[in-house]
């Protein structure tokens, strides 16, 4: 029997999982995702090539991977099939879990109505929707994937659901779907998901009978999660290693090396406490040398430096055995480069990450730069300044940098 690897992001999304997995991807059986929606992405380049996955494991890059998604991720089919356009070559590679929440337009028009009237304390959502489908599941008025496969009954039970909340979504500026329209909607779904959905928690307990290699995909970061995050802004999933059990019906013991995803620096998309962010010029390089322009979004992300208090914590709450450090060549050039190692709350100082990040001031620590690190694939080959700011990190977070990252071409990995 196998147990089940895991990459988890460390920071509030963004780290760069794409490209870990993806190159894990190449020495594993299958690649299986947890949780979240389209609301995740990630950027993977090969080549001259470059894919934007959504919803679909990075493993479907990998020609002899089979990919999995998981009862805790919220599915739109909509944009679901739009993403598999880009591949020719999923039959008997893609199964999808018939206890996967499915994600409608209307859950995206309740986002954005939401935030709309939440005006300036708005969450900063992607307004995908992902929030109000994880709520309708949690309401138990929410409908599952394997509710796809006879869409004349789904489509008069959403028909009946608005019915009985009219004045609510009345309220919101949010119209009823027509029937017609939705039946024939729901249809179309059926016909190009049908074939992949199945019950892959069964699934998943049959491949690890088999010793089959198997690599779990989170999405987002810790500090985005619903109960470990920086509430409540955050997403709406346990984006944490414990959601990869929830999120595919295994248990603790069955997963095997845990991997946290973390850039050499920090970002965030959206609103919300950000310690370390940069307001100035070096926050700016920062964005332009990283491209840090959200996957999904496109909104520029806020950036700053990287945050060791916050690490700390997410590499205990995910039981992380090495961290994969990704953008290391984003900080080519600086002069200096800075890493948040407390916090000023209340006029004390502290390591640890406080019940609110609101208040907290960053306490910095200075390292001297170093001149380039792109492309390299060695680490005695890396400036020594550069190796010593890895090790100060290492012992910053009390773990191994396994693998790090100095460029988005697959080949430009280190592996220590």
């Amino acid at each position: 029997m196998s147990k089940a690897d895991l990459i988890v992001g460390l920071q509030w999304g963004d780290e760069g999982k794409g490209k870990i997995v993806d190159h894990m991807a190449q020495t594993h059986d299958y690649v299986c995702r947890f949780a979240g929606g389209h609301n995740a992405g990630h950027t993977i380049v090969i080549g001259d090539k470059k894919y934007a996955l959504h919803l679909i494991p990075s493993g479907v890059l990998n020609p002899k991977a089979k990919n999995i998604v998981g009862n805790g991720v919220v599915l739109s089919p909509k944009d679901f099939i739009k993403e598999m356009e880009q591949f020719d070559n999923l039959e008997g590679r893609l199964f999808l879990s018939d206890k996967a929440h499915v994600l409608l337009p209307y859950h995206a028009l309740i986002d954005q109505a939401k935030e709309r009237l939440k005006g300036d304390k708005a969450i900063g959502t992607t307004g995908k929707g992902i929030g109000p489908a994880y709520g309708d599941k949690i309401a138990r008025v929410g409908h599952r994937l394997g509710e796809l496969l006879n869409p004349e009954k789904l489509t008069a039970k959403i028909i009946e659901f608005f019915a009985m909340n009219q004045p609510i979504f009345d309220a919101m500026g949010v119209e009823a779907p027509k029937e017609e329209e939705l039946l024939a909607e729901l249809e179309g779904y059926k016909a190009v998901l049908g074939p992949f959905i199945t019950d892959t928690t069964q699934m998943m307990w049959e491949i690890m009978d088999d010793g089959k290699k198997i690599l779990l995909e989170g999405a987002q970061g810790t500090m985005l999660d619903i109960d470990h995050g920086t509430y409540p802004y955050v997403t709406s999933s346990t984006t944490v290693s414990a959601g990869a059990c929830s999120g595919l019906g295994i248990n603790p013991k069955d997963l095997g090396k845990v991997t946290g995803i973390a850039k050499a620096y920090c970002t965030r998309v959206g609103n919300g406490p950000f310690p370390s962010e940069d307001f100035g010029a070096e926050g700016d390089t920062l964005r332009k040398n990283g491209h840090e322009f959200g996957t999904t979004t496109g909104r520029p992300r806020r950036c700053g430096w990287f945050d060791a208090v916050a690490m700390r914590h997410a590499v205990r709450v995910n039981g992380v055995d090495q961290v994969a450090l990704m953008k290391l060549d984003v900080l080519d050039g600086f002069d200096e480069v800075k890493v948040c190692v407390a916090y000023e709350v209340d006029g004390k100082e502290i390591d640890y990450v406080p019940y609110e990040l609101d208040d907290a001031t960053p306490v910095y620590k200075s390292f001297p730069g170093w001149d380039k690190t792109e492309g390299v694939r060695e680490f005695d080959a890396l400036p020594e300044t550069a190796k010593s700011y890895i090790l100060a990190l290492e012992e910053m977070i009390g773990t191994k940098m396994g693998i790090i990252s100095t460029s988005p071409e697959r080949e430009d990995t280190i592996i220590r």
